[in-house]
């Protein structure tokens, strides 16, 4: 049975297949997953069987509003972050159907809870899914709308507060 664990630079080349196949047309660099890992890793989980990767979560706090680019090194955390990003849940056909994705987002989501909203860019046509966890459209600026499309058509911005 597939189940979560804190993501070790070791998993990097199963979290990498995993991106590659899910998100081919949204590629990014492993050295952008392994700073993200590396600057917020109680943000970061694997979905693994056996110790095979099949999933994996990245998140981590940024200012309100202002999640990053796609394929964009962070730098740091931002130490006056007030909001909580969920940037990405990635899971291999082969290991959905058994609730996986629900355990992943209340992992994070418990993670998330001492920021007053998490936020994310859906893709893939996502937002239903989304919506699911409380997170719903929010207005966008034109910055926004900028980076928006970096992430693909229809790529839309949700928010949900954090009890």
């Amino acid at each position: 049975m597939p189940t979560w664990r804190p993501m070790t630079d070791s998993d990097l080349p199963g979290v990498m297949r995993v991106a590659n196949d899910i998100h081919r047309d949204l590629p990014e660099t492993e050295a952008v997953v392994r700073e993200r890992l590396n600057l917020y890793p109680a943000g970061c989980f694997v979905l693994v069987d056996n110790e095979e990767v099949g999933g994996y979560i990245m998140s981590f706090p940024v200012r309100h509003g202002k999640p990053p680019a796609l394929d964009t090194l962070l730098g740091e955390i931002p130490p006056d972050a007030d909001q909580y990003y969920l940037h990405d849940l990635a899971i291999l056909p082969g290991f959905r159907g058994r609730g996986a994705a629900r355990e992943g987002i209340e992992k994070v989501l418990e993670v998330a809870k001492r920021y007053p909203s998490t936020c994310l860019i859906s893709v893939y046509g996502t937002v239903p899914f989304w919506g699911r966890f409380g997170f719903t459209r929010e207005p966008v600026d034109a910055v926004m709308e900028e980076k928006l499309r970096g992430y693909g058509e229809g790529a839309t911005y949700l928010q949900r507060p954090n009890a």
